[in-house]
């Protein structure tokens, strides 16, 4: 609806599986490189994400990768390979550190970065692997690779003039979602708020195309649910790094169904399957560690070397910072 159709089929959906085809125990904790701990943390995050995992697993990538030099996806492949099955309890991730420029530009070794900025920047150098090789692919084609078909959905954008009640619809691609949470003290409130309708007045106002420019109202909301769904809850109070200390409840199990375009229908049940969390003062320092469930159904802290059990009730009760949930 509203969307052109692709011209290719970059990767066959039905080959995605969202079950872990194989089962084990947790796999390596990350060597902290100097200052690595926001990498560390994002790396563990994918490598414990059912359909990005048994894809890399597969080795289908670099079977068919032709790509000379940097490819992010060869590089997620052997990462993810070696930590899963690597007998030892700690690995290096030298080569995701070395490529570092090549991700993004703003992280330089032995420097601090954010996680946030980290998985954004990764998950586009993906999304680019997979699109190397293919010349002149429409941008609905490039929603078919197999990161946006994991991590990707459709917002819906409606317009509405409040004089005339034109409406006017547009749709964009995600792969995560960031949400204010100055006021929410919950998950659920917080997707609340951000599909609310907010009044566009000012030097925001509405270009009508009966009116001119008039005040408007504007309504986001969730189109097409991606498999997985990235939340990430924004805790920068303002540009000095001032922190977003206060703990916002979030659940095990989501319905995103109250938050879509249309809110009739069955549920569309998501289940919690990492976090990452930051500890610090203010959003310039700290550290960052995470939680992830592994392919055995059980949950663990994996902070840069070490990897240790938890509960759920563990996990539920963190000041989180990214949430990570699956269809």
């Amino acid at each position: 609806e509203g969307m052109a159709l692709p011209q290719r089929i970059l990767f066959a959906p039905e080959e995605i599986c969202m079950d872990w085809q194989q089962r084990q125990r947790p796999g390596a904790g990350l060597c902290n490189l100097g200052s690595t701990c926001y990498i560390n943390v994002i790396l563990q995050c994918l490598t414990y994400t059912p359909p990005l995992a048994n894809y890399l697993l597969s080795r289908d990538h670099s079977q068919l990768c032709h790509h000379q030099g940097f490819c992010m996806m060869c590089i997620m492949e052997a990462h993810v390979r070696k930590v899963l099955s690597s007998s030892a309890s700690v690995i290096w991730p030298r080569a995701v550190v070395r490529d570092l420029k090549f991700i993004g530009e703003e992280f330089e070794p032995d420097m601090a970065g954010d996680a946030y900025e980290f998985l954004c920047r990764a998950l586009e150098a993906m999304q680019r692997a997979c699109m190397s090789g293919s010349s002149n692919v429409d941008m609905s084609s490039q929603t078919t690779t197999i990161i946006h078909q994991i991590f990707g959905g459709f917002l819906k954008s409606r317009v509405t003039c409040l004089r005339c009640q034109a409406v006017s619809d547009s749709y964009k691609a995600f792969l995560h979602v960031l949400l204010d949470i100055k006021a929410p003290s919950s998950l659920t409130a917080a997707l609340e708020d951000f599909v609310a309708p907010k009044k566009l007045d000012g030097k925001y106002c509405f270009k009508c195309s009966k009116c001119e420019k008039v005040t408007a109202s504007k309504r986001v909301t969730v189109h097409c649910v991606p498999k997985v769904f990235t939340v990430c809850l924004e805790r920068a109070a303002d540009h000095t790094g001032k922190k977003i200390s206060k703990i916002v409840e979030y659940p095990e199990y989501l319905d995103l169904r109250p938050y879509m375009s249309d809110t009739a229908g069955e549920p569309l049940l998501y289940s919690l399957y990492a976090l990452v969390v930051h500890s610090g003062d203010t959003c310039l320092d700290g550290h960052f560690f995470c939680y992830t469930k592994a392919s055995n159904g059980l949950w663990y802290k994996m902070d840069d070397e070490s990897v240790d059990n938890c509960g759920i009730h563990t996990v539920l009760r963190q000041q989180a910072y990214l949430l990570f949930y699956a269809r």
